[in-house]
């Protein structure tokens, strides 16, 4: 396109189309001229030349709440989705799916992905929040107790867990320890065990369906050092390890308002041993968004896919589209910061004692896109960080997400030529 062209486009898109549209376009500080009344679609339509052949840049896409709703894909989500893929049926830019779910076995997620999007998505391209358990070799072959819902035991083994023990196997071994439903109660004393061998370290996959169990075992574990059928004068400290995926503490679904997240039932755990124990509950590793690790773990997944794609061009930018801004934006403006220091400082293995062991990244920046449709979203939020993943309840506008991201992705995938950092809130 000339550059008249460019400039006259520029100007005609209005408000906060026309800052969109100057980033796309490559602009940085003020965009020039006035705004018109004219369409964002029409400006959209003359910025860009057609695609070309090698991408630089990649998509880190939020699921619930960006793509579906439930059990429902988001319309606009799904026309948006298909600028993504060429007239052969391939993506256009590699892409990797970023959620905190975690009660579904990847592949069955590709699956569901695949049966909502029309797309054939491999489960490579999805990262629940435990997939970067993985990494923590140390731990796979101790005895851990799992906890969540869902295939449990399949997740934990796929992870790389060889000897787990779920809270319903604990909860049959000491029948005694679960109190709470009357109805659960034993009626008879069981004679105490002493051959049920050691637990050595808690494995949090994501919420369970019975909180005060888990809470309640989980508890006894920490504290007898991983003999719950005995007794310690002195809670142990430094506990046992704990690993935890899925920091939110709400998430949407169908409801009106936001759900309770495993981010909630972490906040139990925490205060419980808390107020126990006088002392703080440490983790090991904590995953999923926000946590810079996932982010690292989705950039190989990206560069990897790019590679098998025959792509030689660096995939040196990435774009993170969510709608919660304590997990999306906060995980990726906080990724975004450790490229800039890895830039300058030289590359550390922030939180995983050199655990993610891959090649110099080519990475440069990590964009936020925020979609006004998930907890909390309200602007400037993403700016303070959250308290173990904790976010609030908001202003919802799913309208906003739904005939915005059709034209934000558009933009961004007109063309190969990438447009330059920028975080970008779409809001009313």
């Amino acid at each position: 396109m000339a550059v008249p062209g460019l400039f006259a486009a520029v100007r005609a898109a209005p408000g906060p189309w026309q800052r969109v549209a100057c980033a796309a376009a490559g602009f940085r500080g003020r965009c020039p001229g006035k705004s018109y009344a004219v369409g964002p679609a029409q400006a959209v339509a003359a910025l860009f030349s057609p695609l070309q052949s090698q991408p630089t840049f990649g998509f880190l896409l939020d699921i619930d709440g960006v793509l579906v709703r439930g059990h429902r894909v988001i319309p606009a989500a799904l026309k948006a989705f298909h600028r993504l893929v060429n007239a052969q049926g391939k993506l256009r830019v590699p892409v990797v799916f970023v959620t905190n779910a975690g009660n579904i076995l990847q592949h069955d997620k590709a699956q569901e992905l695949s049966a909502l999007l029309g797309f054939q998505v491999e489960p490579d391209q999805v990262i629940l929040s435990h997939s970067p358990m993985k990494l923590f070799s140390q731990y796979h072959g101790k005895r851990m107790i799992v906890s969540g819902q869902g295939p449990l035991v399949e997740n934990a083994q796929v992870l790389g867990f060889k000897n787990v023990v779920t809270v319903d196997e604990l909860r049959m071994a000491f029948p005694v320890l679960d109190m709470v439903d009357l109805q659960r109660r034993p009626k008879t004393t069981p004679l105490p065990r002493n051959d049920f061998p050691a637990i050595e370290g808690v494995l949090l996959l994501g919420e369970p369906v019975r909180w005060e169990t888990s809470l309640q075992l989980i508890m006894d574990v920490l504290l007898s050092n991983g003999n719950p059928g005995t007794g310690l004068a002195t809670a142990p400290y430094p506990h046992l390890p704990v690993l935890a995926s899925n920091m939110d503490l709400l998430w949407m679904a169908e409801a009106k308002m936001p759900r309770f997240g495993h981010g909630t039932f972490l906040l139990c755990l925490e205060t419980i041993y808390r107020k126990v124990t006088g002392k703080e509950l440490r983790y090991k590793g904590l995953m999923g968004k926000p946590s810079i690790l996932t982010y690292q773990y989705a950039e190989e997944l990206i560069r990897r896919q790019a590679e098998r794609r025959g792509w030689a061009a660096p995939i040196q930018k990435l774009y993170a589209v969510g709608d919660n801004p304590m997990s999306d934006v906060y995980g990726a403006n906080l990724f975004n910061q450790y490229l800039q220091m890895a830039k300058h400082e030289g590359a550390e293995e922030l939180g995983t004692s050199g655990l993610l062991k891959q090649r110099p990244s080519a990475t440069q920046s990590c964009a936020s896109i925020l979609l006004h449709s998930g907890p909390g979203s309200s602007p400037g939020n993403a700016a303070h960080p959250p308290h173990q993943g904790a976010a609030y309840y908001g202003k919802i506008n799913n309208f906003a997400a739904e005939t915005r991201i059709s034209s934000l992705l558009k933009i961004l995938t007109k063309r190969f030529e990438d447009p330059s950092p920028f975080c970008i809130s779409l809001a009313l």
